[in-house]
């Protein structure tokens, strides 16, 4: 698997089943696809862009033939990399199969294709005053098969859930080339075994997901959003663990510590205090005698707690204003230094004060720009690296500290990944989550149903080397 060329007749074939337009073989075009939003690259032979689930079908057979490695992948918006070619062969882009094809308002349930962007779901189906609640910080641009393969989450999580919790049936191709459908439009099926739950976070190693069958909800009638400034970034950590405890659910509740504010602030001016410990960002939704009540507890929590200020955004203008710096982050920090970092370590919500703690100590212990923010209300804390990959020293601080990092994450009974996955990032680390038996459990699961080994390989388990 994985030769540095493909045979000619090989990508004659591919051509014969997309269509000579969606075979791409030159240096310049294949380059395109060698990496996604970590600071790998990894060089596939041939990039394919099917229109069809047949055509998905057709390639994968071809690759069973002829051993060859396939690596599913959308926008390429992963942070664990997930879609990288890392032998090669064939990288297999969806973003052409990206058509709304349904929005079935009466059953509350969108069905599209792998391809589409989330934020296209989003504003098709808020035109019908309905509401798919999933919204990760690249919903622009990532696309649905992408959030269904990694489980996406995003700000919303807290009151809402991730990814899998709106995923009713799924079309997809298998590694050896069936296509096959998993649910549908109903709300309970449980005829046989989960497949949907199984495909859901399997990171493109078990399938091709081609179509998403989505729940979807009554679009929330209000939205009040609170900026809360405190002089204490362990008290902020003290008020995640409060509100929900006494009784409120926010939509979201972020949190960005001081360095986080401070690059915010230099790269995209909002107004956020630069003296503050940090600052969370919160918002409630409902109906508008709810959402008022519920602001007003928060911030009688948030005083209690010492925070300096609570500042309520009184229109729309205002509450983008109060979201810009948030949004503008991962553009925000790589100004710093060209390499990026970005962890996703999860605690339970009790053990995100102890996280914070622990991530600031890391940060001293090993002199770097680490970041602190995310979505702190369940836990899925964002800790971001930003260093400089050609400084072999400082990458060897970086490794140290990553390391630290989810020792401390497992040790508080949290997990290596709230969102972005283990792809070929976190692999080696997975072992120490789920021990021996589980990791074992898993690859049977994977070899029966990829008995070739061409779909994804490299992702998820270990693997020899660094």
């Amino acid at each position: 698997m994985g030769s540095e060329e493909l045979n000619p007749q090989i990508i004659k074939e591919l051509k014969g089943i997309v269509g000579s337009d969606n075979v791409l073989d030159t240096l310049e075009e294949r380059t395109t696809y060698s990496y996604d939003v970590t600071f790998k690259s990894y060089l596939p032979e041939v990039v394919v862009l099917p229109m069809q689930t047949e055509q998905v079908a057709e390639i994968l057979k071809l690759a069973n033939r002829e051993l060859i490695p396939v690596y599913p992948r959308g926008a390429a918006t992963g942070l664990s990399g997930g879609s990288l070619p890392v032998l090669g062969g064939i990288a297999l882009s969806l973003v052409k199969m990206n058509r709304v094809l349904e929005i079935d308002c009466n059953n509350m349930v969108a069905v599209v294709e792998a391809g589409v962007t989330t934020g296209n779901i989003h504003l098709e189906v808020e035109k019908l005053g309905l509401f798919y609640p999933p919204d990760p910080a690249s919903s622009s641009t990532c696309t649905i098969g992408g959030n269904i393969a990694e489980c996406a989450g995003g700000p919303r999580g807290l009151k809402y859930g991730v990814t899998k919790d709106y995923v009713l049936g799924l079309e997809l191709v298998t590694p050896t080339g069936e296509i096959i459908a998993t649910g549908g439009k109903t709300l309970k099926n449980v005829t046989g075994y989960d497949l949907t739950r199984l495909m859901i976070g399997s990171e493109g190693t078990l399938g091709v997901i081609t179509k998403a069958f989505l729940r979807l909800i009554p679009k929330p009638k209000a939205v009040k959003t609170l900026l809360v400034v405190f002089d204490d970034l362990n008290k902020a950590g003290e008020a995640i663990v409060t509100i929900p405890r006494l009784g409120v659910t926010p939509a979201t509740l972020e949190i960005m510590d001081s360095l986080t504010i401070a690059c915010a602030e230099k790269y995209a001016p909002s107004g956020l205090p630069l003296d503050a410990d940090a600052v969370l960002l919160i918002e409630v939704d409902g109906n508008q005698s709810v959402i008022d009540e519920e602001a007003k507890i928060i911030a009688d929590i948030c005083a209690n707690l010492k925070a300096r200020r609570v500042v309520i955004a009184n229109s729309e203008e205002e509450r983008q204003k109060l979201w810009k710096a948030r949004k503008s982050l991962s553009s925000a920090i790589v100004k710093i230094k060209p390499t990026k970092i970005s962890e996703d370590a999860t605690v339970p919500r009790a053990q995100v004060p102890e996280m914070i703690k622990c991530l600031q100590e890391i940060r001293q212990k090993y002199k770097l720009n680490l970041f602190i923010y995310g979505h702190a209300g369940d836990g899925n804390l964002h800790p971001n690296i930003i260093a400089d990959q050609r400084d072999s020293e400082e990458m060897e601080r970086v490794e140290k500290a990553i390391e630290e990092i989810f020792k401390v994450a497992l040790s508080l009974g949290g997990t290596l990944s709230g969102e972005h996955g283990i792809g070929n990032m976190k692999s080696s680390f997975i072992i120490q989550q789920i021990g021996k038996d589980s990791l074992e459990y898993m690859k049977k699961i994977k070899d029966s149903l990829d008995p070739n080994g061409i779909l994804n390989p490299g992702k998820i388990f270990p693997v020899e080397g660094p």
